[in-house]
């Protein structure tokens, strides 16, 4: 659970930033988004495999920029 204490004299809207902030790099907001809407166990190995090979591939073409400089 993110909470976010405000400071005496900080405006509400600098501590409602620090909060959004903080949700967004624990992965609250990113897990609940996944929870939306059910996703089926294939369609969820088909979309990694996916992002593994767009990892991959843009590795390759930086280790080939980084030896063709």
């Amino acid at each position: 659970m993110a909470q976010v204490k405000l400071n005496p004299g900080e405006s509400l809207d600098v501590a409602l930033k620090r909060f959004k902030k903080m949700i967004m790099e624990s992965g609250i907001l990113k897990e609940a988004r996944e929870h939306e809407h059910y996703e089926k166990p294939s369609d969820r190995r088909r979309r990694e495999e996916a992002a593994r090979q767009r990892k991959l591939l843009r590795a390759r073409r930086q280790a080939e920029a980084r030896e063709g400089r």
